[in-house]
């Protein structure tokens, strides 16, 4: 955390779920943050929750397409950021069924105009791209997938985060370096897994949709119950990101391709996810609240998605020395203390705090939550 503290950051896609936690991280270090990114993609939002649309000190909000790229290039001249962390993307991939080529203008034409940015610009002294576990040519091994594997997503939204990979690889050897000792840009791609914790009300999202269920008292049809996930709780991949954005700043040797995912113990079918929600759901809360559902594991429309996927991560382990902190019973329960919150009505400064706090948990790691250890 310390040294993110004065240092102009930019985010891009920060009104996300994922953006708007990483803001959040940034901010409590003391970093100027600049964020890049369209209105919040969904309503509720976290953004606007927490009261980030109104700007809290630290922070520059500019709303725009990631596909503007005179208006990118504009913003890196006004904030000449050190750092780029690049999250902004069409991350839904039933979504990319229903509208492949604007996912493709968005991930590879977006990651594109970013490379392009950095390279025009020599304050940039470290960036990262956030890609996805689902980069993989997928062949549903029971092992996980290693940074050398080929890669090749299947559905759109997995194959324009491919590309995204390769643009990344091509501005890398053509452009910035190759990440050799001095070059100017240290550049390296995360590979995250499926993240879950309290905020996120995307749709097609398990967690999400069980939570609504669970709100509603509806049932919820699940598409593939059986396939098995890299599932953390966000806030995992998150302070990876920042360790690699900072580790590859002080020594641009630590820049590369990194999966960033949990322990074997926490690769998770979704309904098992689903049954440890239903469970943690129902004990009651401090209000005296308690939310129930039933789920229906059925839905044979369902487009393709793989029912086997899993990360090695021994890479990053042993370049960084990085470990899982919270594992899945502990993102689980996270999770449900953000929910319930929301759901009694709490908004701006408590569910801010409830943000604060859990952050403040996982630096301290608190992982007293569970005994599910690997």
């Amino acid at each position: 955390m310390e040294f993110y503290k004065g240092r102009r950051v930019l985010v891009t896609g920060n009104t996300g779920f994922k953006g708007t936690w990483l803001t959040k991280i940034l901010l409590m270090a003391g970093a100027k943050v600049t964020g890049y990114a369209l209105e919040p993609p969904t309503d509720p939002s976290m953004f606007c929750l927490i009261g980030f649309d109104k700007e809290p000190d630290g922070l520059r909000q500019v709303y725009a397409d990631i596909r503007d790229f005179e208006k990118l290039s504009k913003i890196f001249d006004e904030e000449n950021p050190e750092i780029v962390l690049h999250l902004a993307a069409q991350p839904i991939v039933r979504e990319s069924y229903k509208d492949p080529r604007g996912t493709y203008e968005i991930n590879v034409m977006g990651t594109v105009n970013v490379c392009e940015a950095v390279r025009t610009h020599s304050c940039v002294k470290s960036f990262l791209n956030v890609t996805t576990d689902k980069v993989y040519k997928n062949n549903e091994w029971p092992w996980g997938y290693r940074e050398s594997d080929m890669l090749d997503g299947y559905d759109p939204y997995s194959n324009s985060k491919s590309c995204s990979e390769l643009v990344t690889h091509s501005y890398i050897n053509s452009f910035l370096g190759g990440n050799k000792k001095g070059s100017a840009v240290a550049v390296s791609t995360a590979r995250a897994g499926n993240v879950i914790g309290g905020g996120d009300f995307a749709k097609d999202r398990i967690v999400p949709d069980c939570i609504r269920a669970c709100e509603s008292g509806s049932s919820l049809v699940i598409r593939n119950p059986y396939s098995t996930r890299p599932y953390q709780h966000v806030l995992e991949p998150l302070f990876a990101y920042l360790m690699i954005a900072m580790e590859q700043y002080e020594d641009i040797s630590k820049a590369g391709f990194y999966n960033v995912g949990p322990d074997e113990c926490d690769c998770t079918s979704t309904g098992a996810i689903v049954e440890l929600l239903d469970k943690y759901w129902n004990e009651k809360s401090t209000s005296g609240k308690s939310f129930g559902a039933q789920f229906s594991k059925t839905d044979d429309k369902a487009p393709h998605e793989a029912g086997l996927l899993k990360l090695d991560t021994s890479l990053i382990k042993s370049v960084f020395g990085w470990r899982s902190t919270w594992h899945i019973d502990d993102a689980i329960k996270q999770t449900v203390i953000w929910s319930r919150y929301y759901l009694e009505g709490k908004t701006g400064a408590e569910l801010d705090k409830v943000t604060e706090e859990q952050v403040e948990e996982y630096i301290n790691k608190n992982t007293y939550l569970s005994d599910n250890k690997c």
